[in-house]
């Protein structure tokens, strides 16, 4: 009777309390990882039945094992396995690849959850996640405004104002002032109106699939719970109630990102006829009009700006507000200002004719400087973060206690990423642009074209293929040197086999490319730097000359003239094409199983993260299953009080371990956690060190009831726990052998594979180390170790 009131108490109010025919009923759920399963495959049988979940995510048993707590003296023996299978909420048809434009917002949220781990200085952690937020606002704006300039600049105001590039374009014949008997659209004011409506259906765009992804992935209710008095709030932020539960943030990031999109349309309408009617000559009450429009757009931007800055995330509790009058008016006040500047701009004005370029060159002028301002701010920040991090014990820190090696790019690892998610919105951008220009001019030169500074930008892309090309044959050289070292290890490894180098250097070869992820830091590092660099000089060069690069180097020597003339027609050519290449890469990826796991792992950790710093990003997978995981586990425990090990691979183990986070610590510490091929420290440790570094990783494992983590030489996306002192044993277990054989023995009459990342339950040491983690969770010895 005491009994069942003890799990009363650890459950939810009124939930029923464990059934004592069940409570030695061993659970083992599994979790896959990057690429998705299917059940049958994760449980090893054919017959797999549905017991809780949707189309999206669902938790499968084996059809025998449907009633197996009510069978807690099964003969057969093992745990009942279950398998929650969550690949639907990262793949999907092909449509889904166009997720991938999306793809800078992603970047710079990423970049949010890169700050160095500290504690007690709230202030500068609120200043960096300001910064980043900051950021993702400026690449709104960015894609915004490229939507504009392709929409309003090339084709509304330079091809249809032209009459060679309209006689090429006869869709465009209407809106062209040339022709005899020109209509009533064909005034440039009213041509830029009718243009707006293609930004303005990108910003609705993006508007509508944030709403709509945040209702299929990220409205999941979390499990409500309170703090407990022994409960360790200083290891992580992920075992926070309202962690996985970003609605209020996100709703209000959404109506200031959308409310910034269409005053960003605003603008682009509003400053050319503004410009015009200043002019001498111009009507006193257009002017005044269009100065009280102007006047209220910079109102309207800084209401978007205090927004954006005024709140942060809400991760103590979960935050049930909705800021419903906010969330509603901002974007419609920022529509209904466009409606009034669609009105002004299409004024009759019978004299403005249209010609060269609309002022797009301070605009992508002023947003290159913001941008790069931002990140050297955010430079600043982090580096203060990083040498002011908890002095915990980290098996990377130096003799002197001075934060290690192990922490990606010693803390710069946020504004790097940050910089690389600008670039890539700026190549995005630069690139629509350029193709545009070129399909509706082609090579005539009848129209001025894109902005100066977009073809300075893309003059920058070679010489960055270039030192991404040095870093290519550094770290080839570097991973050949390994490979001999590897081969003579592979060796030592197995003995007294026959000799046979070609087994030997493939499985050399496969070592040493898996150490290659370890390089991933230096590439960023030297990628980010050269862009700001690049940039900075493109920036410089455009605002300089007012002209593109081969005109701007016309009167220079003959070498310099053609290495412009080769960097801006190479560049042109490169970013149309790398765009098209991004695309349909994208959409292979998402009907190519092989080509889905290659870029697997790098989309799923972008997507694990809430949308903190840009609400467009693509969802948010982990607000739907760690919840899921979480309910699963806290209702069989509360139900059953049998013994539960909680087994993930690769991503999966992420979310293993965010889900046990998420879990009260009376219920933690009856859990048991197996991962394999894991990347929590290899990857997350290193990159994310606020939230999975070396004292979330600790305090997890003092937490939970046991931990026992496999890996092998040969994966690249797995690695060690790398816990310090006589934890990391415990957590760690020795490097698996892969291949299990290396030539034909009795076991293996066939050539053994390299597995590499995958089918790690091939190996017999898992089902050996699963049963030693299910020994220590019998009813009778303490699940919870003392402390």
């Amino acid at each position: 009777m005491e009994r069942a009131r003890e799990q009363a108490v650890d459950g939810e109010p009124g939930s029923p309390a464990q059934r004592p025919e069940a409570a030695g009923t061993a659970l083992e759920l599994l979790v896959h990882g990057v690429g998705g399963a299917t059940p049958e495959e994760m449980l090893n049988d054919p017959r797999t039945v549905r017991i809780t979940g949707d189309a999206t995510a669902a938790v499968f048993r084996r059809a025998d094992d449907t009633d197996a707590e009510e069978r807690p003296g099964d003969p057969r023996g093992g745990p009942v396995r279950e398998a929650y299978v969550w690949c639907n909420l990262t793949s999907g048809n092909g449509a889904r690849a166009l997720w991938l434009l999306l793809l800078p917002f992603m970047v710079v949220n990423l970049a949010h959850w890169m700050r160095p781990a500290s504690h007690g200085h709230g202030r500068t952690v609120r200043l960096y996640g300001l910064l980043v937020r900051l950021a993702g606002l400026t690449l709104t704006v960015l894609l915004v405004a490229a939507a504009c300039e392709v929409a309003l600049d090339l084709a509304a105001w330079q091809c249809a104002g032209t009459r060679l590039c309209v006689r090429n374009h006869s869709w465009l014949g209407f809106l062209s002032p040339d022709r005899p008997g020109a209509g009533w659209w064909s005034r440039p004011g009213r041509r830029l109106a009718l243009a707006a409506l293609v930004p303005a259906a990108l910003t609705t765009l993006l508007w509508y699939l944030s709403h709509r992804t945040w209702s299929a992935y990220e409205s999941q209710q979390p499990l409500a719970r309170a703090a407990e008095a022994d409960e360790e709030t200083d290891g992580t932020g992920l075992g926070r109630p309202g962690f996985w539960y970003g609605r209020r943030l996100v709703a209000r990031l959404r109506a200031a990102h959308t409310a910034a999109g269409f005053l960003t349309v605003a603008a682009a309408v509003g400053s050319p006829a503004a410009h015009h009617d200043r002019a001498p000559g111009g009507s006193a009450v257009l002017e005044t009009l269009g100065g009280l429009l102007n006047a209220t757009l910079v109102v309207g931007g800084a209401v978007v700006l205090w927004v954006v800055c005024r709140r942060g995330r809400s991760e103590n509790r979960i935050d049930h507000g909705r800021d419903l009058a906010l969330v509603r008016r901002l974007p419609l006040g920022a529509v209904a200002l466009l409606a009034l500047t669609l009105v002004y701009a299409g004024w009759s004005r019978p004299h403005w004719r249209s010609s060269g370029r609309l002022a797009a060159d301070a605009t992508f002028g002023g947003l290159t400087l913001v941008q790069g301002l931002l990140v050297i701010a955010l430079c600043v920040v982090a580096h203060a973060l990083y040498r002011t991090a908890p002095q915990a014990v980290d098996p990377g820190r130096t003799a002197d206690g001075a934060p290690g090696p192990r922490t990606a790019m010693r803390g710069f690892a946020g504004p790097a990423v940050a910089m690389l998610g600008c670039a890539l919105g700026g190549v995005m951008s630069g690139g629509v642009s350029q193709r545009v220009a070129d399909w509706l001019d082609g090579t005539r030169h009848s129209i001025p074209g894109p902005p100066v500074l977009l073809t300075w930008q893309a003059s920058a892309i070679p010489p960055l293929l270039v030192v991404l090309l040095a870093l290519v044959v550094l770290l080839a050289r570097r991973t050949w040197r390994l490979r001999r070292h590897e081969m003579s290890a592979v060796e030592r490894e197995y003995p007294g086999e026959p000799r046979d180098s070609a087994r030997t250097r493939r499985i050399a070869s496969t070592r040493a490319m898996a150490a290659l992820t370890d390089r991933a830091p230096l590439i960023v590092g030297v990628l980010s730097s050269v862009t700001l660099l690049l940039g900075a000089g493109a920036l410089v060069g455009a605002l300089a000359t007012g002209d593109t690069p081969s005109a701007a180097a016309r009167g220079a020597n003959g070498f310099v003239h053609g290495a412009a003339e080769t960097a801006q027609a190479l560049g042109s050519w490169l970013i149309g094409l790398g765009f098209l290449l991004f695309v349909t890469w994208g959409r292979r990826a998402y009907k190519d199983p092989a080509a889905r796991r290659t870029i697997g792992i790098l989309w799923d950790v972008g997507t694990f993260w809430p949308r903190a710093a840009h609400p467009f990003a693509p969802p948010c997978y982990a607000e739907r299953a760690v919840p899921d995981l979480t309910w699963r586990m806290a209702t069989w425990t509360r139900a059953t009080g049998g013994r539960l090990v909680l087994s993930g691979h690769s991503q999966g183990s992420v979310l293993a371990a965010a889900a046990a986070w998420q879990l009260k610590p009376s219920v933690r510490g009856r859990i048991a956690l197996l991962t394999y091929g894991s990347p929590l420290e290899r990857l997350y440790g290193r990159w994310f060190p606020a939230h999975f570094g070396p004292a979330a990783l600790a305090s997890l494992h003092r937490e939970v009831a046991c931990w026992r983590n496999l890996y092998r030489s040969t994966d690249p996306i797995g690695g060690p726990v790398r816990l310090p002192g006589d934890c990391g044993p415990e957590v760690d277990r020795e490097p698996l052998k892969d291949p299990l054989a290396y030539g034909r023995t009795d076991r293996q009459p066939l050539p053994a594979p390299i597995l590499g990342h995958s089918d790690y339950q091939a190996d017999p040491v898992f089902a050996a180390e699963r049963e030693l983690l299910l020994e220590r969770l019998l009813p009778e010895v303490p699940g919870q170790r003392p402390r």
